[in-house]
């Protein structure tokens, strides 16, 4: 299958539809609340909160009997929400950190679901295949009904953030600033924070409790390499989420026996890949490249500051002296004479050089500099 009749089948195959916009809503929504997760600097409570999901799957089937989807994401929702107030309750009471919380939490959690799993396995009930699909994710369950809770949920934290927006930011950045002016941060804490478990329940079906993590910090985890600013990172982390949604539905469309949510984590991973290296303020290109023209601009300096000391001791600026002469600077190169001459710092003639009058100007002020500074 190629583009051409991908796109065709989106607008005309339910199934394709359902899936590709079930993926796109879920990137978004998990990329705007994974940029408060990214800043708060708790990457591990969108792994935590997924994980400690799988008992409240477990126990919904045990409880009703039943394989529905909206059971299990409430039973999914309960058991996160408890994981979480946990996790909370640990760092608050104790004298453990929050990685320490969010690891213990993690481990308990999935370790007692993946018990009742076995369990349920191994019970009489023809009922009970299916309930693995949310350990990796199967998107092809995706219904319409489950499309239009993704949009209701996205649509309710786009209104809770333009309210919130500036307890949020402040929230984020200034705990204690927060605090001293008024401001309750322990329920703007929990309403980002139960917002960010109903994501994460949500994704479940399509993702799976094993790869949701990274639907939550990759998109924020690129846009941050972009941008210093909150409302552009999570705007940026929302797109790129979707995208990395549409495009791994279409992967995984057009090709035999591929995954969804794997694929989905895989074209998010290549977008932070890709912003790790290209982004212009922080990627490692640009870092590089800007090394690099410090390190031409620092020994370019050095080489006029020598000619300066060279220079001064003449009466007339313009005096000619021996390129050759250079060769006794370390850092001198002919590239960078090259440079100081289409500068207009430097004249050569032959094997001749001497120093224009604005060449001078410059060496005087980099040498003044140099000398306050020791």
């Amino acid at each position: 299958m190629d583009l051409t009749e991908y796109i065709q089948l989106v607008f005309s195959d339910y199934t394709l539809r359902t899936i590709t916009l079930g993926t796109a809503i879920l990137g978004a929504v998990t990329g705007m609340l994974g940029s408060f997760a990214v800043l708060r600097k708790q990457s591990l409570l969108g792994d935590a909160i997924s994980h400690a999901a799988l008992p409240g799957i477990a126990l919904a089937f045990l409880f009703t009997g039943t394989k529905d989807t909206n059971i299990l994401l409430i039973g999914a929702l309960i058991s996160g929400l408890i994981g979480t107030f946990w996790i909370r309750g640990i760092t608050a009471k104790t004298h453990l950190k929050s990685d320490t919380a969010l690891g213990l939490i993690l481990s308990v959690f999935f370790g007692f679901g993946m018990l009742l799993l076995t369990y349920i396995q191994k019970q009489p009930n023809a009922n009970k295949a299916g309930l693995d699909k949310y350990l990796f994710g199967q998107a092809a369950t995706l219904v319409e009904s489950d499309v239009w809770l993704m949009a209701i949920v996205m649509g309710a934290c786009l209104i809770v953030l333009f309210l919130f927006w500036k307890e949020f930011k402040i929230l984020l950045f200034d705990k204690d600033y927060a605090h001293t002016l008024g401001f309750n941060t322990k329920i703007i804490d929990v309403l980002i924070t139960s917002f960010i478990v109903m994501a994460i329940v949500l994704g479940l079906q399509t993702v799976g409790v094993v790869l949701m993590s990274a639907m939550l910090l990759a998109p924020a985890a690129a846009a941050r390499q972009w941008t210093n600013s909150l409302g552009i990172m999570v705007f940026l982390a929302a797109v790129f989420g979707a995208f990395a949604g549409v495009i791994g539905t279409g992967i995984s469309a057009t090709q035999n026996n591929l995954s969804t949510g794997p694929v989905i984590v895989l074209v998010a991973s290549v977008f932070v890949l890709f912003s790790f290296i290209f982004s212009p303020k922080r990627g490692l290109l640009f870092k590089r490249i800007r090394l690099i023209q410090n390190r031409n601009d620092l020994e370019l300096q050095k080489t006029l500051t020598f000619m300066y000391h060279i220079v001064e001791s003449h009466q007339n600026i313009s005096h000619p002296h021996k390129i050759r002469i250079l060769n006794n600077f370390r850092g001198y190169s002919k590239k960078s004479l090259n440079k100081l001459v289409a500068q207009d710092l430097v004249s050569v003639e032959g094997d001749l050089w001497s120093m224009t009058p604005k060449g001078f100007e410059v060496a005087k002020n980099l040498y003044n500099q140099n000398k306050d500074n020791d």
